[in-house]
């Protein structure tokens, strides 16, 4: 399976129509004082806009991506972008990142140097990994696939291929949050012989039908923030998993659009106290915008909502994990669930409470997390 070395370079037409667009954004009107409370705030999205126009520079953020080892690799019938970062260590573990939503694998690009070259950092050699972080298929640099059922299953499936038969490793661990999550759920479920172990960020519903014990206190009030959350902030995922392609329209014409409706997910879900440049720069936010503008993917990106809901076999997401797991759990309200919850599922053999960061962890508090992977599979290196 050929493998090969993966540059950007965006058109300078893409960048100026891209500005042209910004120059022309047709301003809705806001309520008075409206704040945030009715989506992205209207005074914060034109300062972005403006600096997006006028100052922001992606050549600059370009060369900066480009400074990792990148690829190219067709995995289950899709071209497959992907970073591929060698450990400084006696015995690199194999690691693959995935990103979640309205992520990209730049939200990654702090944590891979400590991951990879741990004395640099302060650490032990031996915990050096070999790190593999991928762009989900539909997103960045990825091909946006046209068939359907791009599910959590298909994406396993495509990692697995990519980690053994492109990349030649026998076995691996898995992280991920948000979709990276899912991601690695399934991984851990399907391809069991190759896993040496999962570290996740979100626990997923367990089965609780017919035989199932029932549930605690813990988890009957965890149910209920999660409804509670799900009230004030899922309505993006109901959209995005119902129709997709009507919301797609806006957002991949208009990068004020665009910017409205991935911007609100980054001040929302981020442990940002409801300032979002207190967590992330202009830049940075910019940067995952103008990826997902460029390639236009944000169409492909969220079509992966429609396609786990349809056609994710709902059997499979009950099947136990039996692969060691690592459950990592940020402040983010929805993601605080208590250990016999995640338990139903998995084989939790390391359970960690963040005390910051949210959503984006890995771009929000990378050292926190490199940490916690590293505790985590330190002592499973020897099913390498």
């Amino acid at each position: 399976m050929p493998v090969e070395p993966f540059q950007i370079h965006i058109a300078q037409s893409v960048l100026n129509d891209l500005r042209t667009r910004l120059e022309q954004t047709r301003w809705p009107d806001a309520a008075e004082e409206a704040g945030w409370n009715y989506g992205t705030n209207r005074e914060y999205l034109q300062e972005i806009l403006s600096y997006w126009s006028r100052e922001f520079d992606w050549r600059k953020q370009e060369k900066y991506l480009n400074g990792f080892s990148q690829f190219r690799a067709d995995v289950g019938g899709l071209a497959i972008h992907f970073i591929r970062e060698r450990g400084r260590g006696p015995r690199p573990m194999p690691l693959i990142l995935t990103h979640g939503w309205p992520s990209s694998f730049f939200e990654m690009t702090k944590i891979i140097p400590l991951l990879t070259d741990p004395v640099s950092f302060g650490g032990d050699a031996a915990d050096a990994f070999d790190v593999v972080v991928p762009s989900l298929p539909g997103c960045g640099f990825s091909q946006r696939p046209i068939r359907r059922k791009m599910t959590l299953k298909a994406i396993s499936d495509i990692w697995a291929e990519l980690m053994i038969n492109a990349l030649g490793y026998q076995r691996f661990g898995a992280h991920g949050g948000d979709i990276g999550a899912g991601v690695a759920t399934s991984l851990g479920r399907s391809h069991s012989e190759y896993l040496t172990g999962i570290h996740i960020l979100a626990v997923g519903s367990p089965f609780l039908g017919r035989g199932a014990a029932p549930l605690t206190l813990a988890e009957l009030a965890y149910q209920s923030k999660v409804r509670s959350w799900e009230q004030e902030e899922g309505a993006y995922e109901h959209q995005q998993s119902t129709r997709p392609q009507t919301l797609a329209y806006g957002l991949n014409d208009s990068p004020a659009g665009l910017a409205a409706w991935i911007l609100e997910k980054f001040r929302s879900w981020s442990d940002c106290g409801g300032d979002i440049e207190r967590r992330f720069s202009k830049d940075e936010l910019l940067t995952n915008l103008t990826i997902y503008w460029v390639t236009e993917t944000i169409n492909s990106s969220i079509r992966l909502y429609y396609d786990h809901r349809y056609y994710e076999k709902s059997a499979s997401l009950f099947q136990r994990v039996g692969v060691p797991t690592g459950v990592t759990l940020t402040v983010e309200s929805v993601n605080q669930a208590p250990r016999e919850w995640a338990e139903r599922t998995y084989n939790v053999q390391r359970w960690t409470a963040l005390p910051r960061g949210g959503h984006f962890a890995a771009f929000e508090e990378p050292e926190l997390l490199a940490e916690e992977i590293r505790a985590f599979f330190r002592p499973l290196r020897d099913r390498i």
